[in-house]
């Protein structure tokens, strides 16, 4: 049954990306507002279609510490999951991701639609002056910065290496940061074709301020705070680490 609704998820999901594959960067004619409108509706559409056919639901923890101002959010990455659900529930915002996503059919068109931050990972300094020269234009044009610090989807129960890309443009842009912490990847696995029935509990957490503070100490409060609450979700996975 498992891989029978996995399957059908699938084809639903694929149906709906194209649309959106073309709709998002020609919204973005307009501006970054209706590409991320269209770039929201899209991820509320995916999860739903997660939702109706895998049963995959979620409860969320700490909306009210939400703001309205511009932050730098720093997110656990474990599946596509807490992407589409981060892009569609939060203010319009775009992410700091890998170059070669953008050569993704539909999704890549999209992040591009959205103003995304690609960066060569390889190319070290000029890679995180990227990061802050474009991440602080986006923000002072009202939007929101998202980054995976792992950089890239780590299994549950494992943590991978904080990159200081998202502490660095913080402190500089001297906004705060909006720690994420969640157990998605226990439904829908890193990489992982079948998705499992159940519940995602998605925290988060209060602003981390950055003003007058080294980036590699608010990189480290962050990283203790995500981990602190992943192994509050899920301790059992953790009694190994």
């Amino acid at each position: 049954m498992t891989a029978l609704r996995s399957t059908l998820f699938m084809v639903l999901a694929v149906l709906v990306t194209p649309f959106f594959g073309f709709a998002v960067p020609i919204a973005g004619i307009f501006g970054h507002g209706p590409a991320s409108f269209m770039a929201g509706l899209w991820g509320r559409i995916v999860i739903e279609i997660a939702r109706l056919t895998c049963g995959i639901r979620w409860t969320v923890e700490g909306q009210e510490n939400v703001p309205t101002h511009p932050v730098v959010m720093m997110a656990k990455h474990q599946s596509a999951w807490e992407t589409l659900f981060m892009e569609s529930h939060f203010p319009p915002q775009c992410w700091i991701i890998k170059r070669e996503l953008l050569w993704l059919p539909f999704v890549g068109w999209g992040l591009m639609g959205i103003r995304s931050i690609a960066i060569d990972r390889s190319s070290g300094h000029s890679a995180i002056e990227q990061i802050v020269e474009q991440g602080t234009r986006r923000m002072q044009q009202g939007m929101w910065v998202s980054i995976f610090p792992e950089g890239t989807r780590i299994a549950v129960g494992r943590k991978g290496r904080y990159g200081m890309g998202g502490a660095i443009l913080a402190t500089r842009a001297g906004v705060p940061i909006l720690p994420i912490a969640h157990n998605a990847g226990e439904y829908w696995g890193r990489y992982a074709f079948r998705k499992h029935p159940g519940t995602v509990r998605f925290v988060i957490g209060p602003e981390i301020p950055t003003a007058g503070r080294e980036a590699a100490s608010v990189n480290a409060e962050v990283e203790a705070w995500i981990e602190g609450q992943m192994r509050r979700l899920n301790p059992e996975r953790y009694a190994d680490a």
